[in-house]
């Protein structure tokens, strides 16, 4: 069917997936994921679970990560639209604490790869937003962990003006996670993850 284009962002690591899309009277098809065509565009992880939310307008959830058995996500939305964030928490890293956020959604069909060691969250710009992710581990209770989703450290500037949302909503375990600064991250830039 054709591999799928890389979009690079401000992370090297973090990658934006443009599949081949296919067209005609009927409407549209592509494969959202295909194990060759992954690991000729250098994602080469398996994944063992996937995911599926749906979020009002306004509502942001994250910025997650395992403490131990991290998960590599493979995100993509196939209802409305989302700002996306990634942000590089492993020590070491030259990008240590950076973020890179971009809107992805149902009409543009982009896909961000999230790799292991990496926080993640979104910020739903649609009433009814659906997103899917894969994820390279199973997801374990006892290592769920974050940042706090407005931590000032981190200068994400989530698009709330653009998008007319007034105030956002949190769940109250999202609202009382650490600031980066607060917590020593278990990953290691280069190095191996627990």
């Amino acid at each position: 069917m054709g591999v799928p284009r890389t979009i690079p962002t401000a992370n090297p690591d973090v990658l934006l997936i443009e599949p081949p899309v296919f067209t005609d009277s009927r409407g549209f098809f592509f494969e959202s994921y295909h194990r060759r065509d992954f690991r000729k565009i250098g994602i080469p992880e398996e994944f063992v679970q996937d995911n599926h939310s749906c979020s009002g307008k306004g509502v942001v959830r994250g910025l997650h990560f395992q403490s131990s058995h991290p998960q590599g996500k493979l995100v993509r939305v196939i209802r409305g639209s989302v700002y996306d964030v990634v942000v590089d928490i492993r020590t070491g890293s030259p990008s240590f604490g950076k973020s890179v956020g971009v809107v992805i959604s149902a009409a543009n069909r982009l896909m961000i790869w999230v790799p292991a060691g990496f926080a993640h969250g979104f910020l739903s710009l649609e009433d009814g937003t659906e997103v899917l992710y894969k994820t390279t581990d199973f997801y374990y209770p006892e290592y769920d962990a974050g940042i706090r989703w407005n931590d000032p450290d981190l200068h994400i500037a989530w698009p709330l003006e653009q998008h007319g949302i007034p105030s956002v909503m949190v769940n109250d375990k999202d609202g009382r996670l650490p600031l980066l600064k607060e917590f020593e991250p278990p990953f290691r830039y280069g190095g191996t993850t627990p």
